[in-house]
């Protein structure tokens, strides 16, 4: 087993402020992508496990959404303070378990703090509305109040800061929330409960229960306590979240799986559109649901595009996450990397070719080598389903229409990206992408205070911004009347 001394560092449940084994006793070893070997064996909960936070979180409710939006925003405030204070030791748990590189781990706990800190602060404007009257001595008026009892399941690819932008609107708007977080990926999830507890957050309002999703996931998606649940992960599993979820009629909040297209014009800057190809298409070595996953070159600049791409791609240094030098660390898993070798068999079987990497790297295990293939088609495996691994294809069209049609030939439908220094077009094009998220002349638009979620099959919802704290929230009318002077 590998040793990391960091106080951070918990192996088991954290069930409304306690530390306790699963009821069954079951552990999981939680294994370093990058050398395979173990970092801890954490306890596994099941549904027993599952049903005793819900009921704690259904006990603390009552207090905490009585609480002032302006003290649950001292909790979370220093909550917040805590987590930044706290960088260094928890990148080193997300780069051990997740394999990142530890500058991207640095950025992602910073980007996930950032949503507590916004959500303390949206917390005190959940605004209801005064309704002009319909009647003489009537008053009429809305309030927003928290809907109760709140679930997350959160994937491997973000383990802390797809958390923390579904409890910081959870907690900010009055609810308790239990989260399950992915199996491979559970201690960056128990040592922000840890710091929860430094914090003074109180007992019953967050739980982590890391678990199978056949039994915790099942247990949060149709238990009656549960009033709202969040999700982010794959749209097969999504859907079926949902329909589980229909049979108590939850509140449901999905960011699901995309297949994001980029766009670049004869007209873009090039080096622009390299710099923005590569950081949307590289990040976390391609496993993220907003990475490009369909580059579409116009015709004009495909040859010079594909010059200056392949020396990006080439240049890149690949190693363990926790090396300061490395860009890309090792893929989560076996069955990650066997999916991109089967994108690139396939693609090449049908005509494209592989001009950079497309095969696994020298240092063995699931590290693989950044790639980049040309001349890729619609019919491929590539263009059809997300990689989630660094391979980069490149497809080629000629007019803007052809691009846009090409580009929204998906189920999907989460973020998309382009390139160009045409205003008009960036109006035409940007309207006209079907996609919940559109960056433009950038490869890189996370910000907590804008809307992120999907359309078609990616998803329900939104996260982040004023409108992340609305899916925590009930609206209620009330209709005062009698109020008649004499």
């Amino acid at each position: 087993m590998t040793s990391i001394t960091n106080d951070l560092l918990y192996d088991e449940l954290f069930i409304a402020g306690e530390w306790c084994p699963s009821v069954s006793g079951r552990r999981i070893p939680i294994l370093n992508p990058a050398t395979g070997e173990t970092i801890a064996e954490v306890a596994y909960g099941g549904r027993d496990d599952t049903r005793m936070a819900l009921d704690r979180a259904a006990e603390a409710l009552p207090a905490w959404a009585r609480l002032t939006a302006v003290e649950r925003a001292r909790f979370l405030r220093r909550w917040y303070d805590l987590i930044l204070s706290h960088i260094d030791e928890l990148a080193a748990i997300l780069t051990a378990e997740q394999g990142k590189p530890i500058r991207e781990a640095r950025a992602e706990i910073a980007y996930g703090a950032q949503f507590i800190e916004w959500f303390a602060e949206e917390g005190k404007r959940a605004y209801g509305e005064i309704i002009p009257t319909n009647l003489p001595g009537r008053r009429l008026l809305t309030i927003k109040q928290p809907v109760g009892v709140t679930a997350a399941v959160t994937p491997w690819n973000f383990p802390m800061a797809m958390i923390a932008r579904k409890v910081g609107p959870a907690m900010a708007a009055g609810c308790p929330m239990v989260i399950k977080p992915a199996s491979e990926t559970p201690l960056s999830a128990l040592a922000l409960a840890g710091l929860a507890v430094q914090a003074g957050v109180p007992e019953g309002v967050l739980s982590v229960i890391p678990g199978p999703g056949s039994e915790v996931g099942d247990e949060l998606a149709t238990n009656k306590t549960v009033k709202a649940i969040s999700f982010t992960g794959s749209t097969e599993v999504g859907k079926r979240l949902m329909a589980q979820a229909a049979g108590t009629v939850k509140k449901v909040a999905l960011e699901l799986g995309g297949n994001a297209p980029i766009l670049v014009f004869d007209d873009a800057d090039l080096d622009t559109a390299v710099d923005g190809v590569m950081a949307s298409k590289f990040r976390n070595a391609g496993q993220t649901c907003v990475c490009a996953n369909r580059i579409y070159v116009q015709d004009g600049i495909y040859e010079d595009f594909i010059s200056k791409f392949n020396a990006a791609v080439q240049s890149m240094t690949v190693g363990d996450g926790l090396d300061a030098d490395t860009d890309q660390g090792p893929l989560i898993n076996d069955e990650a990397v066997a999916k991109v070798e089967h994108h690139i068999a396939d693609a090449v079987s049908r005509g494209a070719t592989v001009t950079t990497g497309g095969g696994r790297h020298g240092l063995g295990g699931t590290y693989f080598e950044p790639t980049v293939i040309v001349g890729a088609t619609s019919e491929m495996a590539v263009a059809q389903e997300e990689t989630f691994g660094p391979l980069a294809a490149v497809f080629r069209f000629k007019t803007e229409a052809e691009g846009i049609a090409q580009a929204n030939d998906t189920p999907f439908g989460l973020a998309a990206y382009f390139f160009t220094r045409d205003l008009a077009r960036a109006w035409r094009v940007g309207e006209g992408l079907e996609y919940g998220v559109v960056a433009v002349n950038t490869g890189s638009f996370s910000y907590e205070g804008a809307p992120f979620g999907g359309v078609k099959e990616s998803g329900v919802g939104r996260e982040g911004s004023a409108h992340g704290i609305e899916e925590f929230l009930d609206i209620k009318y009330m209709c005062i009347d009698g109020l008649e002077t004499e």
